[in-house]
């Protein structure tokens, strides 16, 4: 059995030195195309005008699979960074809904306004905010606490203020630029909005509609693969923020099977894990294998000789993918 011995990097505790057979799974970035695909996602440059559904019904029909899902809607007026994920990459969305977001956002004033004055107005919405969801909204109409992290004014050009703003998920534009126009004192609207990055999704990453259509033409007509490849990411890189447990392959199995993770079949663990935060079960080949509520600090988990360190919320990787160690002796 041809074992292959992992190494990583700094940021992670070593619990175990482990090996990895190469008889089973496969490193996410030499998945065979059409399981490429099915296990990974794509950020697509949204253009002004469709929902957020129509361009995931859109990425559906391109690559011919059955199941797409995005991580976190934007109005048809509204461009910038939409992720979308294929098929087995679903599984994540719920896990990034929650991410931060920034956008560059285009305000103009119903009357003239002292420069000096809006940016003092502007910085008195960093911090926590209160906001009612807009009437179009699809969630209910009550009072709720967001946070703006940052707010930058980039352009100044008479009523109209071009600002970035960092934000948390959930937070409506629209209605921080009519809050901030009602503190000046003159109104304001949003007039134009696009988002430049959604948690670890930028727009460095995007690509448009036609790119992705182009990529699947080459790949079934010409059987070339690059560009797929280029545009089309594994659900692995989309985990970027979420710490990782790394596990041994003799795990893999059980955890596919339902089991909780056993503190006896981790070997890494990200030094970020925090106990009661979602944290990602990785092969010793950087495939996930599923998602959970870390029941430890990484430190904890680094010295425990037994007991649950992980409670799974979401299977990812199917199951026999490895051997099923756990029915016999598990390690």
């Amino acid at each position: 059995m041809d074992k292959t011995e992992v190494k990583f990097e700094d940021n992670f505790l070593i619990k175990e030195k482990c090996s990895t057979s190469e008889e089973f799974g496969v490193y996410p970035l030499k998945r065979p195309m059409e399981e490429y695909i099915r296990k990974g996602f794509v950020c697509i440059d949204k253009p002004m005008g469709p929902s957020s559904h129509e361009v995931v019904v859109w990425v559906r029909r391109i690559l011919n699979v059955n199941k797409t899902g995005h991580a976190g809607t934007l109005d048809p007026r509204v461009t910038g960074v939409l992720p979308i994920f294929i098929e087995n990459a679903t599984k994540l969305v719920k896990f990034l809904q929650g991410s931060e977001k920034e956008y560059v956002t285009l305000m103009r004033l119903h009357a003239d306004v002292k420069k000096e004055d809006i940016h003092r107005v502007l910085k008195m919405f960093e911090g926590k905010i209160y906001q009612r969801p807009p009437l179009k909204s699809a969630v209910k109409k009550r009072i709720r606490i967001r946070k703006i992290y940052k707010i930058e004014v980039l352009e100044i050009d008479g009523r109209d203020v071009l600002f970035k703003v960092r934000t948390e998920a959930g937070t409506y534009i629209r209605k921080l630029c009519t809050d901030i126009g009602e503190v000046l004192g003159c109104g304001a609207h949003m007039q134009e909005l696009r988002r430049i990055r959604t948690g670890s999704f930028d727009e460095s990453m995007c690509y448009t509609l036609h790119d992705l259509l182009d990529a699947y033409i080459f790949w079934k007509e010409e059987g070339e693969e690059k560009y797929l490849r280029q545009i089309i990411k594994p659900m692995e890189f989309a985990l970027a923020n979420i710490p990782k447990i790394v596990i041994k392959d003799t795990a893999v199995d059980a955890i596919c099977h339902g089991a909780d993770l056993s503190a006896k079949g981790v070997c890494y663990i990200e030094k970020n894990v925090k106990k009661g935060e979602n944290v990602a079960i990785f092969t010793l080949k950087n495939e996930l294998v599923a998602l959970g509520k870390a029941l430890m600090d990484a430190e904890k988990i680094l010295k425990a000789k037994s007991g649950i360190i992980v409670d799974i919320d979401r299977v990812v990787m199917e199951r026999r993918v490895y051997p099923s160690y756990w029915r016999g002796k598990y390690v």
